[in-house]
């Protein structure tokens, strides 16, 4: 009997065939925390057809200048999304959870950065995001600017013609967003954790 077909005592799991199946997985999200990380992934990409949950108890910014504008799956589908470039931004904690559908079942990836570690800083952050919740103070607002126009974040411009807003310095409370994307200049994430677990807790 060959020792994929021996029968496992009850309550047992495989886990040799399991890892066969997580492992990769594991490693791809682990990379993408690393790439991250490192400020190294792409302005411009095809999101996957899964977006993620952001929260973070405070963040203030030296300036953010937004626009709407679509986001493209490989599959060609369209998000409509909000995008929020934030220059200079500084974090007191941060949290980033996906939930995935695998051969396992639903896996959530989950990336956590700060708190009693320090602060979490990005420069030139931009969140493609279809939401954000907080209490927020915004300094020198303008709103209604032609996109193509705004001048706060540097590389943050929309289409001539198009509606957009920007900011000083601003502060965001209580901070809760769903997002298809985040990118960074350079993203400085103190007392980072990464999670990969079957049914595992989403930030919020």
């Amino acid at each position: 009997m060959s020792g994929s077909d021996r029968r496992l005592p009850e309550g047992r799991t495989a886990w040799r065939r399991t890892a066969v199946v997580a492992v990769p997985a594991l490693a791809a999200v682990a990379a993408m925390g690393v790439v991250m990380a490192q400020g190294a992934l792409a302005a411009s990409f095809a999101v996957s057809g899964t977006n993620f949950q952001v929260l973070s108890g405070k963040l203030t910014s030296k300036g953010l200048a937004s626009y709407v504008q679509t986001d493209r799956a490989v599959d060609g589908k369209g998000h409509p999304v909000a995008l929020l470039g934030i220059g200079d931004a500084t974090l007191s904690d941060i949290c980033q959870s996906a939930s995935v559908d695998t051969p396992l079942g639903k896996v959530t990836f989950r990336l956590t950065a700060g708190g009693d570690a320090g602060q979490v800083t990005a420069d030139s952050l931009v969140i493609d995001g279809e939401d954000l919740v907080g209490d927020a103070r915004f300094g020198t607002a303008q709103i209604g600017r032609d996109a193509s126009t705004l001048d706060r974040v540097p590389d943050v411009k929309g289409e001539p013609g198009k509606f957009g807003l920007q900011a000083g310095d601003i502060t965001v409370v209580g901070v809760r967003s769903h997002a298809w994307s985040a990118t960074g200049g350079n993203f400085r994430l103190k007392g980072l954790k990464l999670a990969v677990g079957l049914d595992g807790k989403q930030c919020f």
